[in-house]
């Protein structure tokens, strides 16, 4: 989402054309996702503290890179060739440990300290992940115009190495490494024990179609979402906005998918979680309808709203279909699989976005596109069996 607010600035310090640094953006992405099923291995194995630190501190090195990379460019000879290389090395850099295994890890580490009010407690976890998300591009663009594009991405770096301090000083990989239990047991409950015995395998998580369901429907709104934020000016220039309405529509979003966060996640701790993926892909539908008429009024709300309500559930879904189904003994490896779709999506959707407007001369040819899987996707839900609450004790056996 930060990288986002910097496109037009690094277009002009590098000297590459929009499509060029969406192609930068796609390699990059492609490469590090190729990676992140084994950097779930990493987490399984090494738990999220370890994970966490290491991954921030990879991120502040890897965004300092960013900010200099025009300056290596002109020390190396300088042309696109040489300017592409260097932005595609950062863009594989934030990628990989950024969204790849920052976010997976900081996901999986709460999720094996609750399980009674795993989705309320995942939920508030989302608030602060979709405020964050969704007033990144204003907090980044005002410290652009503040000290400058270079100075915004130094003050990242920072923010970055902090958190790795807070990791390693604050973070615990679960409760019986601290001597407490998950909520809702006893030490005579076995509970826990069992399930965890009846987790399932990637291998096993694979072949289910539940998990193809979730999958893709978090790699959609990835694509989607990566692709507007991407080119969040230009979309809305070309329908006649201005760069200020650009950014503003983050922060109304922001607040639907904070309300739709708290409120389905205390309500999907008891309940089945196909209707919030049916309501979440609804949602999605719906912003991508309105984008196509972002130029009238209720084209703007349809966003809104659509993007607002999805991404909160966005956030719900993705915290638990997977330990729900799965349970949490490879959870690291089955979200690493999923994670590495949903960046390689990621990677799709400004490419995509960017070569429409190339040819077409419009964003309306990618947009359809979305719209047409965002249909299938949401058929596929509604065909799609899936357990009530708790239900991984039944997973692989």
């Amino acid at each position: 989402m930060g990288m986002a607010v910097f496109t037009d600035y690094l277009i002009e310090a590098l000297h590459l054309s929009r499509t060029q640094l969406s192609m930068a953006y796609l390699i990059g992405t492609v490469g590090s996702s190729l990676f992140l099923t084994r950097a779930g291995r990493w987490y399984d194995r090494l738990g999220g503290r370890v994970t966490m630190a290491a991954a921030s501190a990879g991120l502040a090195l890897m965004v300092l890179f960013i900010s200099v990379s025009d300056s290596l460019a002109i020390h190396f000879g300088g042309g696109v060739m040489v300017s592409f290389v260097f932005i595609t090395t950062g863009y594989f850099g934030v990628r990989f440990l950024g969204q790849g295994i920052l976010t997976n890890a900081s996901r999986n580490v709460l999720l094996v300290w609750f399980e009674e009010r795993r989705g309320l407690v995942t939920s508030t976890r989302g608030v602060l992940v979709s405020f964050g998300f969704s007033i990144a591009p204003l907090v980044l663009a005002w410290s652009i115009a503040r000290t400058g594009w270079h100075e915004a991405l130094w003050e990242l770096a920072f923010i970055c190495l902090v958190f790795a301090g807070l990791a390693v000083v604050f973070l615990r990989d679960n409760p019986k490494s601290c001597g407490v239990l998950v909520d809702g047991h006893t030490h005579e409950d076995q509970v826990t024990v069992t399930r965890a015995q009846r987790s399932a395998t990637l291998a096993q998580a694979r072949r289910t179609p539940i998990f193809w369901l979730a999958t893709l429907s978090l790699g959609i709104h990835s694509l989607l979402g990566t692709a507007v934020t991407f080119h969040i000016v230009s979309i809305f220039a070309a329908a006649g906005r201005s760069q200020t309405e650009a950014f503003a529509y983050f922060l109304p979003t922001a607040v639907f998918a904070t309300v739709t966060n708290l409120l389905c996640g205390w309500l999907v701790d008891k309940r089945s979680l196909k209707p919030f993926m049916i309501i979440m892909l609804a949602g999605f539908l719906l912003g991508a309808i309105g984008l196509l008429y972002l130029q009238q009024t209720w084209g703007y709300i349809a966003l809104v709203v659509g993007f607002g309500v999805g991404g909160g559930l966005w956030s719900v879904t993705s915290n638990l279909a997977f330990i729900r189904n799965f349970g949490p003994l490879h959870l690291g490896e089955i979200t690493g699989l999923c994670t590495a779709i949903m960046v390689f999506a990621s990677a799709i959707g400004p490419a995509l976005f960017s070569l429409g407007l190339d040819y077409f001369d419009s964003y309306a040819a990618a947009l359809w596109v979305c719209i047409i899987a965002l249909v299938l996707l949401l058929g596929f839900a509604f065909l799609v069996k899936q357990s009530a609450p708790n239900a991984s004790a039944d997973v692989g056996a």
